[in-house]
């Protein structure tokens, strides 16, 4: 699995590579930038790696402007913000910029080693504290959008299935397990509910289904 890094830190950025080194035989760190401006750079002019990871706070361009920008180009590019920050504005900035995971950086290598594995099996990884925001957010978010007329958006049955599977956090393979269908179909499925609902991950998707009563 190719990995990149966004991290504006020499140190951090020099802890996190050394560290991956354990799983060699599993992940490759193939660039190193040292802002959002060379991120994106990189993967316009390169082949595009598998995942990024994406620190917030870095000069030139922001990691969330730069997650934006990536995924607007490259929405099948993975990227898990990898920072320090958890507050619920950069959070959910993150989030509709297209970001597939948020985990800490004070989380165990193995734990983000994990999260690099899931979000390529269709996961959204995120540290514990994040998560709970996340559905605080998302709550809150539907709880704005009360009084406004349901869209349902021409989804099918199977697909707001699917997207209930999506709101618990399920990857391909447990949505597939739970529903008796094949994570190829599983995959499919999803990319028609992007294609419906406009969105770029699963967060997304959670969210406007949520705000639109599709799901509860």
């Amino acid at each position: 699995m190719r990995v990149a890094i966004a991290e504006d830190n020499d140190y951090l950025a020099k802890s996190i590579i050394e560290k991956f080194s354990i799983f060699k035989e599993k992940f490759e760190i193939v660039h190193r930038a040292k802002n959002g401006k060379e991120i994106v750079d990189y993967v316009l002019n390169n082949p595009q790696p598998d995942v990024i990871l994406m620190d917030i706070e870095m000069p030139e361009l922001d990691g969330i402007k730069a997650t934006e920008l990536i995924n607007s180009a490259f929405p099948e590019l993975k990227i898990i913000i990898l920072t320090v920050f958890d507050d619920d504005e950069k959070l959910f900035n993150a989030i509709l910029a297209g970001a597939s995971g948020y985990l800490l950086k004070d989380e165990p290598i193995g734990k983000i080693a994990e999260g690099i594995e899931l979000v390529l099996n269709g996961g959204a990884p995120m540290s514990a504290t994040i998560a709970s925001k996340t559905l605080n957010l998302l709550k809150n978010s539907a709880q704005s959008t009360n009084n406004q007329g349901v869209n349902d958006f021409n989804l099918s049955r199977r697909e707001i299935e699917i997207l209930e599977c999506l709101k618990f956090g399920y990857d391909y393979n447990k949505t597939a397990e739970k529903l008796f269908i094949s994570p190829f179909t599983v995959r499919k499925h999803i990319e028609n509910i992007y294609r419906k609902l406009q969105v770029n991950n699963k967060i997304q998707a959670v969210q406007k289904a949520l705000q639109n009563k599709i799901i509860r």
